[in-house]
């Protein structure tokens, strides 16, 4: 393997007396030209200056114009004037065998101008000539696409990805800065490769919650999706998003794949795909300038020379017709492959270019808006107050051999109406035949049962009682049992209805019906998932949130609600509420199974 490296640099040392042999003198051009190429390389890496376009003259004919380029060794390529050559006359041509072809440019040195020498040993040996100087030219050659290694990419601290999909087939990646600006926009990006042959589709579809980065339509939540993709082997396909970061005193936040949220499918069969995940970011007050300086400078000199070097610039890609030996340029390809230096020299007339571009602009929250195009407002305070209701199904289980006396519960069950003073009623649902209708009917009787007995529709003999939680929002239904029955499940019908009191309508009043929900209130993951749980705010700005645990045990979350599901099978409640005004809160409840349990489901 040919060594690039440039360095340690070595200069003459000059001294009285000192005998100068040619080997000398070539030091003293080695230790310029390497140090001038190191700072190039360092400095301004490898790509074009100005000019090298290349472009096809005919079917046959390439025109490649004059230019500068810098190699990865930091060797200066001048074209000085357009050079113009049937394809099939430059280098490499005949030992193409794909019909995707890079034309590459590489630096060349050639010994110029004969002299007589003096040397007469030299003589002696038939070398009476030498050549008297060196010529910094350079040369075109062709080579399959196929064939140019990809450009190894080097690591830094800059970027953190969180794996969506990983499989024989594709990979699907969000890249995100590892470290992000407060109150400054930022990138995120979905990211698909192609590692296999196989012509085979990918479509994804997921929702990242992301607490602290706001969506461009003010949600902290991304909908991913990809339908019906089809890559070639090592192909990537990127897809961005603008979020817009939060002022907060958090330090740290993450990014969740909701879980439940994915569906995976690679060419129409479904696959499995991870979900719960998620990444931590650093949140900085730095500006974005100051974050990425920080990442660049600190790759040591160690980690850049891992990415390899270069000892040529790929000019285009060249698309040909071939049959048998004759060829037809069919279509010149430059924005894929060049790579362009940003010279100091060219600095204002980008920035009066980048003009014609560049707007600030910021992704905050704003009301959605009327049709007329006016923004709409909540009304603070409804002019007549309504009773609210709500409605929903409960199992209260019974277990095998279930006996005359056994008092059975329900789970805690969220009504939805908030806190406060609400009637609840339950009625036992079942389902009868209909010869007429030639299918099942289903009933729900509220109050006695014993006065349908006649109708031979009731399995269950049983006494209920309801205890309403109405600092929690929610109810526990019990059920003692009339008589012996083979049931494993009763089912009831509830219905809730919240009537203000004279207490509510005080304290309603003072806060102005100002409330706070859970887009999801209730969600099964699976231990050790993570999941962030989304507040809404009604009738009021946005504020502060404070989330909490009521059990030890019950896992972990973040500051900024992001939820850790603990090692250990239950139902975890979490309390969550703004940090300025503790009454307005809520309640939301994590169902943990294990994963093989999750798997079957």
């Amino acid at each position: 393997m040919k060594n690039t490296k440039l360095y340690p640099f070595e200069r003459n040392r000059y001294y009285p007396g000192k005998m100068l042999v040619s080997a000398d003198f070539q030091a003293e051009q080695t230790y310029f030209n390497n140090k001038r190429r190191f700072i190039n390389n360092l400095m301004y890496g490898a790509g074009i200056v100005c000019g090298c376009g290349v472009f096809n003259l005919d079917d046959l004919s390439i025109m490649v114009e004059s230019g500068v380029a810098v190699d990865g060794m930091g060797r200066e390529i001048i074209i000085d004037s357009s050079v113009v050559k049937k394809l099939s006359a430059i280098e490499g041509f005949d030992s193409l065998q794909t019909e995707h072809a890079a034309l590459c440019l590489q630096y060349k040195e050639e010994e110029v101008h004969t002299v007589y020498s003096m040397n007469t040993s030299a003589a002696e040996e038939g070398r009476e000539y030498e050549y008297n100087r060196i010529s910094e030219s350079y040369r075109l050659f062709l080579m399959d696409a196929q064939d140019d290694p990809e450009e190894y990419m080097m690591e830094t601290e800059f970027l953190t990805q969180l794996g969506l999909l990983s499989g024989d087939d594709y990979e699907v990646r969000i890249l995100v800065p590892s470290g992000v600006s407060k109150g400054r926009n930022t990138k995120l990006v979905l990211e698909v490769e192609k590692l296999s042959e196989k012509d085979k589709s990918l479509s994804y579809k997921a929702k990242l919650q992301t607490p602290v980065f706001l969506s461009e339509n003010g949600e902290h939540e991304l909908d991913l999706c990809i339908e019906g993709v089809r890559l070639l082997q090592g192909e990537k396909l990127r897809k961005e998003y603008w979020m817009y970061v939060e002022k907060c005193e958090n330090d740290t936040t993450s990014l969740v794949v909701k879980s439940g949220s994915v569906f995976a499918e690679i060419e129409g069969e479904e696959i499995a795909a991870p979900t719960g995940i998620s990444v931590d970011v650093m949140l900085s007050a730095e500006s974005p300038k100051s974050i990425v300086n920080r990442a660049i400078g600190r790759m040591s000199l160690e980690i850049k020379n891992m990415g390899g070097v270069k000892e040529y610039i790929r000019l285009a890609d060249l698309f040909l017709v071939r049959t048998g030996t004759a060829y037809v340029i069919e279509d010149i390809k430059e924005q894929s492959c060049k790579n362009y230096i940003i010279a100091p020299a060219q600095e204002n007339l980008r920035n009066e270019y980048l003009e014609f571009f560049e707007k600030d602009y910021d992704i905050v929250r704003t009301n959605h808006l009327s049709e007329n195009g006016e923004k709409e407002k909540e009304t603070a305070i409804a002019k007549e107050r309504k009773p609210e209701f709500a409605t929903g199904t409960l199992e209260i289980p019974l277990g095998e051999n279930a006996k005359k006396g056994d008092i059975k519960y329900s789970g805690e069950i969220m009504h939805g109406l908030g806190t406060g003073n609400v009637y609840v009623e339950i009625g036992y649902e079942y389902i009868t035949s209909d010869e007429a209708r030639g299918a099942g009917v289903k009933n729900t009787i509220y109050g006695n049962p014993d006065l349908f007995k006649g109708e031979d529709t009731i399995g269950v003999d049983a006494q209920t009682a309801i205890k309403v939680l109405n600092d929690r929002g929610s109810f526990i239904v019990a059920a003692k049992l009339l008589k012996n029955v083979d049931s494993l499940v009763l089912t009831y019908r509830w219905v809730a209805i919240r009537f203000p009191s004279g207490n509510d309508l005080e304290e309603e009043n003072s806060l102005k019906e100002m409330s706070i929900y859970t887009e999801t209130p209730t969600v099964v993951l699976g231990t050790k998932d993570s999941h962030y749980f989304k507040v809404k705010f009604k009738n009021m700005e946005h504020c502060g949130i404070v989330y909490e645990l009521t059990e030890p045990g019950s896992g972990e979350i973040t500051t900024d609600g992001v939820y850790t599901a603990p090692s250990k099978e239950g139902v975890y409640e979490i309390r969550i509420y703004c940090a300025e005004k503790p009454v307005i809160c809520t309640y939301a409840y994590a169902i943990v199974k294990k994963q093989e349990e999750l798997k079957e489901e």
